[in-house]
């Protein structure tokens, strides 16, 4: 499609105001970026403070500092049970590097305390 003499391509997915759009019959979004952001950022967090840090700081950390990046822009999409669960699989395997648990009864009794 051209718009004065310049192509406009088409893309599977946008970015607009950092939440990713995605083309689909319905309006829907991504969360693949912010899950890898998040990721990224509790490894460099887990990497300098996690051995000698109590959990309590680590965890201060986390939700002060990767929770608002995964959680940005979820309000303004649909959720879906697999965008939830996706989300929810990131918090559980930050949950069992700080604490070193495997046990996912022991993961949701810890992030509901």
């Amino acid at each position: 499609m051209n718009i004065d003499k310049a192509k406009l391509e088409w893309r599977n997915e946008i970015r607009y105001l950092g939440v990713y759009i995605t083309s689909s019959n319905v309006y829907s979004c991504s969360f693949t970026h912010f899950k890898q952001t998040v990721s990224c950022s509790f490894n460099a967090i887990f990497e300098k403070v996690g051995k000698i840090a109590i959990e309590d700081v680590v965890l201060e950390l986390f939700r002060k500092k990767c929770l608002p990046v995964l959680l940005y822009g979820t309000e303004t999409c649909p959720m879906k049970k697999s965008h939830i669960a996706s989300l929810q699989f990131v918090v559980n395997s930050c949950f069992v590097k700080m604490f070193n648990i495997r046990s996912k009864v022991v993961i949701e009794k810890c992030q509901r305390y």
